[in-house]
C-alpha cells in the first residue's frame, strides 16, 4: 500500500521552505488468443504496415509541432522522446489505463517490428495526432480508431517495460535478463489472483482524459495483432486537477493523503540514487531506465468506514485532515519515528504504515499510484475498490522487496487491505527520434 506522486505540490513546498471499467474484466490468455485469431494473423495497422505508420508518424510530428504550440502553452503536450521514458518522473495525470501483454510473436525480429510500430504510434498519440495515413480512404479500414479525434493530447504519457517472462528463452535474450528482474516473492497476506498478475510486456498510459488513455491502449492492442495479446488491464483515477485547483496531495479511497514521502523528482542526485538504473549496475541496456512494481491492492472499505478516526490515524501514522505525521502540524514536517510521549510511548505507532515504510529513511521508492473501482463484488456484496500501486526503483531486490517484506509482517494497515495482483517490469531507457523503445536491448 502506498502513494500517488505529487511532485508539483512538493516543489511548491520546497520553494516555501527555501523562500466503469472499460477493460477491467480480464479474459484468459487462451480466450484472447482465440478471439484475436492468432496463428497466421500479421501485424494490423489499417493497411499501412509498419513502414507506413512510421513514415506517417514522422509527418504527424511535424504537423503536431504547429498544433502543439497552442496546446503546449497550457502544458497539454508532453514529449515522448527523451533520455528517460515519460510517465516515471512526470507529475501524475488524472487517469491511468495499465495493460499487460503476452507475446505471441514467433521471432525476435517480430518483437523488434512490434516495438518500432508502437514507438511511431505512441509518438503520434502523445502529440494528439492521428495514427497512420489511411483515415480517409473509404476502401480501407481506418488506421486510427478515431475516438480521440479532435481531443487534446491531455498530457498523455506511454511507458513501456518488459517482465521476467520476456527473457524465458523464446527470443534468445535470457543472457540479458537483469538479476533483479524476478517475480516478487510471496508476501504475508497475499491473495494473488492469476488474472491480475504477470505479463511479458507492461504498458502504462496516463492522461488527463480517460477516453484519450483508452484510445492509446486500444490502438496499441490493435497494432499488436498477431504479435501480442492483452493479458489484463486496470483503470485508475485520482482527483482531477479541475476538482482541486490548489494541486494538493491527492487522497486515497481511505481518505488519507497519498504521495507525501516521495523523493524529489527534480533532484537528479536523488533520482540517480533511487530511481534510474545505471550501467554500473551490470545491465548496460537498462541505463536510464527503471524497474516498475505493480500491485493491485483491494481495500476493505466497509470495515474501514466503521473504524474510529483515532484508529485510522494510528494505522497510517498521520493525521487525516492535514496529512501531517502524528504529533506534527503540517504535511511535510520532518518525520521522527523515535519521538516519544511523556510515558515513553512512540508518538507515531511502531506498526503504523508510515513508521514501517520509512524505516531508517535509507530505502526510498518513487510511488505513482492511482485508486481503482471495479464495481460490486457479487461474491461478497461489497465494493471491489482500492489502490493500483505503482512504484519505480533502481533495484527492486534492494528497495521494494525489503520494504514490502516488513510491511507484510507488521503493518497495521494489513487489517484493511489485501494484495490481489502483482507484476514487475524493467522499463526501458528513453528513446531518441529515429530510434524505438527497447532498442538498447534488441
Amino acid at each position: 500500500m502506498s502513494s500517488t506522486t505529487n511532485n508539483d505540490d512538493k516543489q511548491k513546498h520546497n520553494q516555501k521552505q527555501a523562500g466503469d471499467s472499460v477493460l477491467e474484466k480480464s479474459m484468459s490468455r487462451r480466450d484472447l488468443l482465440r478471439l484475436m485469431g492468432v496463428g497466421g494473423a500479421g501485424l494490423l495497422i489499417g493497411a499501412t504496415g509498419v513502414g507506413g505508420i512510421m513514415q506517417a508518424a514522422n509527418k504527424s510530428l511535424a504537423v503536431a509541432t504547429t498544433a502543439a504550440t497552442g496546446a503546449g502553452a497550457s502544458g497539454d503536450v508532453l514529449p515522448f522522446y527523451g533520455v528517460h521514458q515519460a510517465g516515471i518522473a512526470t507529475p501524475s495525470q488524472d487517469f491511468i489505463l495499465f495493460a499487460a501483454f503476452d507475446l505471441t510473436a514467433a521471432s525476435i525480429n517480430d518483437v523488434r517490428t512490434l516495438f518500432q510500430a508502437w514507438t511511431a504510434a505512441s509518438a503520434a498519440m502523445t502529440q494528439g495526432t492521428m495514427i497512420g495515413t489511411d483515415n480517409n480512404n473509404l476502401n480501407l479500414p481506418p488506421s486510427d480508431t478515431g475516438e480521440a479525434a479532435g481531443l487534446s493530447p491531455s498530457k498523455t504519457t506511454i511507458t513501456f517495460g518488459v517482465g521476467p517472462s520476456f527473457f524465458d528463452g523464446r527470443f534468445g535474450l535470457s543472457g540479458k535478463k537483469p538479476s533483479s528482474l524476478e517475480e516478487l516473492p510471496a508476501f504475508g497476506g497475499d491473495e494473488l489472483q492469476p488474472e491480475w498478475c504477470g505479463g511479458d510486456i507492461g504498458v502504462q498510459v496516463c492522461a488527463n482524459d480517460m477516453q484519450v488513455a483508452f484510445h492509446a491502449i486500444r490502438n496499441l492492442t490493435r497494432i499488436a495483432r498477431g504479435k501480442a495479446v492483452l493479458r489484463w488491464t486496470t483503470e485508475g483515477f485520482q482527483r482531477t486537477s479541475g476538482a482541486d485547483k490548489q494541486g494538493a496531495t491527492p487522497r486515497n479511497l481511505m481518505g488519507f493523503k497519498d504521495g507525501t514521502a516521495n523523493p524529489d523528482t527534480s533532484d537528479e542526485t536523488q533520482m540517480k540514487q533511487n530511481v534510474w538504473a545505471s550501467a554500473d549496475d551490470g545491465v548496460p541496456w537498462m541505463a536510464g531506465g527503471s524497474y516498475m512494481v505493480v500491485r493491485r491492492i483491494r481495500m476493505r472499505v466497509e470495515v474501514w468506514d466503521r473504524s474510529t478516526l483515532s484508529d485510522q490515524e494510528a494505522t497510517f501514522g498521520r493525521h487525516r485532515e492535514s496529512g501531517a505525521p502524528i504529533g506534527s502540524l503540517k504535511e511535510f514536517d520532518t518525520v521522527d519515528v523515535n519521538k516519544k510521549d511523556e510515558n515513553g510511548k512512540p508518538i507515531i505507532p511502531a506498526n503504523s504504515h508510515l513508521a514501517l515504510a520509512r524505516g531508517d529513511g535509507s530505502l526510498k521508492i518513487l510511488r505513482r499510484s492511482y485508486s481503482y473501482s471495479s464495481g460490486l463484488d457479487n461474491r461478497t456484496g461489497q465494493l471491489d475498490a482500492g489502490l493500483l500501486f505503482i512504484c519505480y526503483n533502481r533495484d527492486t531486490s534492494k528497495q521494494f522487496i525489503p520494504m514490502q517484506t516488513k510491511l507484510s509482517r507488521m503493518d497495521k494497515l494489513n487489517e484493511y487491505i489485501v494484495h490481489t495482483g502483482s507484476a514487475v517490469f524493467a522499463c526501458f531507457p528513453g528513446v531518441s527520434e529515429g530510434g524505438y523503445i527497447g532498442e538498447t536491448l534488441l
